[in-house]
């Protein structure tokens, strides 16, 4: 008597079907390498080709634009391309390189204003000092400041209409770095300990405060000036944190706000970001 067959089981697992990319014209797209992991979601039939949009954001050329994809450097929506021709909507999607964010929505903008002292920082002031206004209505773009500088403190303070850029920045969970030079009457020089005191911390009447870095950058026997670095935001940190140490500024200025830089703008000039600048400081606060 012939052996009956056993049925062949079935396996619980039934793989996906593989979603292909199709063009303007209903034409089948390349199909994702090995490892490619790129989702069809992403691509956008009227949208506009990938490696144009890099190009156009400062990549290089389109064979270099094209190298980057295929090299699995470009992520869209968070999905790896690898291939040629995946089209995107440029102001609804988000495309990083190299884990950088690019901006690619032509109205948002960012501006570095180096502020200057005597100033508000705010976009009125109802004792009629000077405000923000002033270095802003150049723009036809309504900006607000992120964060403050106090009226006497000068240097680096950012513009920008985009509000979730300067919510982030500005919520303290992102801790963002920034960097002062201050400036201080110092007869003999700053004393041995004030830099030390500065990093392991000092205490404020709202709380312990401390430098990430602290260094003295110049002195004379007259004045002392020192960089600090520190990620908090309370109003007048910097000021409080020397004043605990017996010390009243005589000048101070923010020079960085993460990967931007104050550099040499002039008091009162604006410049607007650069991509790099742009796209590393979104990149810090998870953008």
């Amino acid at each position: 008597m012939a052996a009956r067959k056993r049925p062949r089981r079935r396996s619980a697992f039934t793989p996906p079907k593989r979603v292909r990319l199709r063009d303007e014209q209903g034409a089948p797209m390349p199909a994702p390498s090995a490892g490619g992991g790129e989702s069809a979601d992403i691509h956008q039939a009227d949208g506009e080709r990938l490696q144009k949009v890099l190009a156009r954001a400062g990549f290089g050329s389109r064979r270099a634009c094209e190298a980057l994809i295929s090299s699995g450097r470009v992520r869209v929506d968070g999905e790896v391309v690898h291939e040629q021709g995946v089209r995107i909507d440029p102001a609804s999607q988000v495309v990083h390189v190299d884990g950088r964010r690019l901006q690619l929505d032509d109205t948002k903008v960012t501006l570095v204003l180096n502020k200057p002292r005597k100033v508000v920082s705010a976009m009125s002031d109802p004792e009629g000092r000077r405000d923000l206004t002033e270095f802003t209505r150049d723009h036809p773009q309504r900006l607000y400041h992120v964060g403050r500088l106090d009226y006497e403190t000068e240097g680096l303070l950012l513009l920008t209409n985009d509000g979730e850029l300067a919510h982030r920045l500005t919520h303290p969970s992102f801790e963002v770095d920034k960097t002062y030079v201050c400036r201080f009457d110092a007869p003999g020089g700053p004393p041995r300990g004030l830099v030390k005191a500065l990093r392991e911390g000092v205490q404020l009447e709202d709380g312990p405060a401390r430098a990430d870095r602290a260094r003295v950058l110049a002195q004379d026997g007259r004045e002392a000036v020192v960089e600090v670095t520190l990620h908090e935001g309370r109003n007048r940190i910097v000021r409080r944190m020397f004043a605990s140490q017996g010390f009243e500024l005589t000048a101070l200025i923010r020079t960085r706000i993460g990967p931007v830089l104050l550099g040499d703008l002039a008091p009162g000039a604006t410049r607007p970001l650069t991509d790099r600048e742009l796209g590393t400081l979104m990149a810090e606060v998870g953008l």
